[in-house]
Order: structure tokens, then sequence, then C-alpha cells
């Protein structure tokens, strides 16, 4: 079963050698959810952009839960700036992206008590294998230098994205600074194909990060 770009957002940052996802992953990735929706809806056809600006195209809503409850957050009529669709619900995003994943066998959740009283769940990833296999086609669409345009949206969509939202689970600081040049081309690609979202990510991301924001489980 295809997996939508939110779920596969999710799994990116499960980190593959600790088997477990980090602290540091979490911060942002509320945010990167909604922009993964946002991006698969704009590639539909189910959203207009004017300059950095966005708002709902007339037509039924996708079959996906998720996708769904992010289109119609959208405006209707005049276009809105992109930053708040990716930050004022991104605490929201987690659980439904969750729910889909573990109905698909994807992972588990495991509901758990913390000294016999705090309710946490424990999320464990099913075929740890496979998202090793998916991180490294987002890393080789920086690290193998290709051409932007020949590279499928989804994994352009997941590098650029991973790097704004500094997923250590796909790279290190180290890397991303490295390659700096090679995000810059990958970046400018995304922008010509849904402009204003990328930046809005980023902006959302270093706003929680400021303070200490996440909503990950």
């Amino acid at each position: 079963m295809r997996q939508s770009l939110p779920q596969s957002l999710y799994l990116l940052c499960y980190t593959v050698d600790k088997g477990k996802f980090e602290l540091t992953n979490l911060q942002g990735r509320g945010q990167l959810l909604r922009a993964g929706a946002l991006t698969e809806l704009a590639l539909g056809g189910l959203l207009g952009t004017e300059g950095r600006k966005v708002a709902r195209r007339s037509a039924k809503p996708p079959g996906d839960p998720f996708l769904a409850e992010v289109w119609r957050d959208l405006p209707t009529e005049k276009p809105k700036r992109w930053l708040q669709f990716v930050h004022n619900k991104a605490h929201t995003a987690e659980e439904p992206v969750r729910e889909q994943l573990a109905g698909t066998g994807a992972i588990t959740v495991h509901h758990e008590k913390r000294l016999g009283l705090l309710a946490v769940d424990r999320v464990v990833v099913d075929d740890p294998a496979q998202v090793g296999a998916l991180q490294k086609k987002v890393r080789n669409a920086v690290l193998g230098g290709g051409d932007p345009a020949q590279i499928p949206v989804d994994e352009l969509t997941m590098a650029v994205f991973a790097a704004e939202a500094e997923v250590t689970s796909v790279f290190t600081g180290k890397e991303r600074r490295e390659h700096a040049p090679a995000l810059k081309k990958l970046a400018a690609h995304y922008d010509a194909i849904v402009p204003g979202l990328r930046a809005a990510l980023r902006d959302s991301y270093l706003s929680s990060r400021a303070v200490g924001g996440g909503w990950g489980k």
C-alpha cells in the first residue's frame, strides 16, 4: 500500500540504529506532517498558490482523512499566507497520521504507564529496514548530487523538509553544512513547485524550537 507523504515523513524521523524516535526529531514533526499534506494537496491540484499565499480549489476533498482535514482548513476565497496552515494545528497532526500507520501495520503503538501513573504511548516501527531504505533514498537526493528535476518529487520534498526541520535521523548538522549548495538547488526546485511553503515550514520549526515546542509521541 502506498504511503502518503505525511506518513513517510513521520517514519523518516525514526532513528534506526537506536531503535526509537529521538526527542530532537519530534520537535518539528507536527509541522512536517502538515507541510507534507499541503504538498500532496498542491501536487493533486486541490489547492492553488498566489505569490506566497494559498487557497483551496473547488473540488471534492481527498479520500485520505488527514489530507481532507488539512484541505478543509484552507480558505475558499481570499488566499492567506502558508504559515498558519503549517503551524497553528501542528499539535493535532501526530495522532491521525500515527493511527493510519498503525492501521497498515507500519508501526505498533504501546499504551504504557510510567511510574504507575503517567500514561504514555510508545511507538515501535515494525520494519526498521524499510525505514532505513527510505532514509537512504532521501539522503541520496542530496548526497548524490543529481539534477533536482530528475529526483522523484516525494523524495525531493522529504529531503528539503528534513533539512529545514533539522531531522537528524536523515542528515547530521555537519552534512547539512557540507552539502548546503546541493540543498539550496533542491530547495529552489521545490519552491518552483509549491512557492512559499518551505519558508513557512522553516519559520514554524524555528518558532517551536525557540520555545522548546513539539508534540511528538
